[in-house]
């Protein structure tokens, strides 16, 4: 039995294509097609064209995961057919492809011409292929809106630290001695509209400084007159900006905040989306304490259909929660350094979940405990990573057991393995 392999380099506008043996030593023909409808109907002809001409029962066809310029055509060319296509899609990552080329002592030129060709090559080592593109129709809207809250999340991080450039330059004692526990709450807003230099507000009347607050926090500051006098404190602490600065900072500050709003108030309209999706709402990672709707739909959305991975070790590469052995002579580091080659989203949920986790969950806590004994700086990153690949052997257990939470459950498979 002979196969096909098809190498595809994605690009926006093109795919340019090459077309060979089982080993990648014969090349039997390239091809440009467009980045379209059109275009994957033309390779879908020619594949087939080229399997009929060389007699081959199966084909396998890699392409470059290239953002996603190639998502559309990798689920077209999987989709199935009456009849069935004896086709493998592969979605093959770009530092897979160059560390492949790498390998080969000479340099070899990277062209659009000889890329597919590589791509291709990497298609004749099974050892490298990732499992074959499926779409989990399940979670894939799911994943989207996941993304797409972590992107709006590190957007609004990134927005802040810019912001408190500016709240530093405008007010610095508000930073060096905050008087409240959020500088981007609703009552630190309030002041920091209202007076436009950190003279107004040294010089503000306690009654009006607590009425600003009031009115910023609706009422529902605690103690509303020991925040004002820590704030007119801090302002009285404050150097005092050039007076050519003063109204542009204060300027650039407001606008800043009011961009703050807008990504919070887009959070929440993403997190109330993400809670109306199907998959969400009956996720079983959401009964485990302190893993909530956000963290349970990010890892349900990444890891898609449990079935795809044939037990936690996988998921955890899959994650990049992994240590690869790093050892030279008699040398062996005590604490290999993480993978970080597998899914970032699926990781970020996983870590942010098991740091909540450990503060609801007396095993986990206590496991974290352990590890942050043992591990060396930084002991919370390494503690709190060890703690989230625990986590990953608990979440595939739930979704492939398809079961609520019980820390006294023990599966059958645990079982039958000691």
């Amino acid at each position: 039995m002979s196969e096909l392999l098809v190498g595809i380099d994605v690009s926006r506008d093109t795919h340019h294509v090459a077309f060979t043996d089982a080993t990648a030593t014969h090349r039997w023909g390239r091809l440009t097609v467009p980045n379209d409808a059109g275009g994957a109907l033309q390779l879908a002809q020619a594949i087939h064209d080229q399997a009929a001409a060389h007699g081959c029962d199966t084909v396998r066809i890699g392409c470059e995961a290239t953002g996603v310029y190639a998502w559309h055509l990798a689920l077209w060319l999987s989709q199935p057919t009456d009849p069935p296509r004896p086709w493998a899609v592969y979605l093959l990552q770009p530092r897979t492809v160059h560390r492949y080329a790498a390998t080969f002592a000479s340099k070899r030129a990277k062209t659009d011409r000889q890329d597919p060709w590589r791509i291709a090559e990497v298609l004749s080592h099974p050892a490298w292929l990732p499992r074959p593109f499926q779409l989990a129709e399940r979670t894939i809207a799911l994943q989207r809106l996941t993304r797409h809250r972590h992107h709006l999340v590190r957007q609004l991080t990134r927005l802040k630290n810019y912001a408190a450039s500016y709240l530093f330059l405008k007010a610095n004692g508000l930073v060096c001695h905050p008087p409240w526990s959020d500088p981007w709450g609703a009552a630190a807003a309030a002041v920091l509209l209202q007076y436009q230099t950190v003279e107004d507000i040294a010089a503000a009347p306690l009654a009006e400084l607590v009425a600003c607050l009031q009115r910023g926090a609706r009422g529902h500051l605690a103690d509303p007159d020991r925040v004002a006098q820590a704030v007119r404190q801090a302002a009285r602490a404050s150097f005092r900006l050039p007076e050519v600065l003063k109204e542009p900072v204060h300027q650039i500050l407001s606008w800043t905040l009011q961009d703050i709003r807008y990504l919070e108030a887009q959070i929440k309209a993403v997190d109330r989306r993400i809670a109306r999706e199907p998959a969400a709402r009956t996720n079983r990672l959401l009964t485990v304490p302190g893993i909530g709707p956000v963290f349970a739909a990010g890892i349900l959305a990444e890891i898609g259909d449990i079935t795809f991975f044939p037990d936690d070790d996988q998921v955890a590469q899959f994650a990049g929660l992994t240590w690869p052995p790093a050892a030279s002579g008699q040398y062996t580091p005590e604490h290999p350094p993480l993978a970080r080659t597998g899914n970032a989203y699926l990781r970020h949920y996983l870590v942010e979940a098991a740091n909540s986790v450990r503060r609801h969950d007396a095993t986990y806590a206590a496991y974290y405990e352990r590890k942050l004994a043992e591990s060396t700086p930084p002991a919370h990153h390494r503690a709190l990573v060890l703690t989230a690949r625990k986590l990953t052997r608990l979440v595939t257990a739930l979704l492939r057991d398809d079961r609520a939470y019980d820390p006294t459950y023990r599966s059958v498979r645990r079982r039958r393995h000691g």
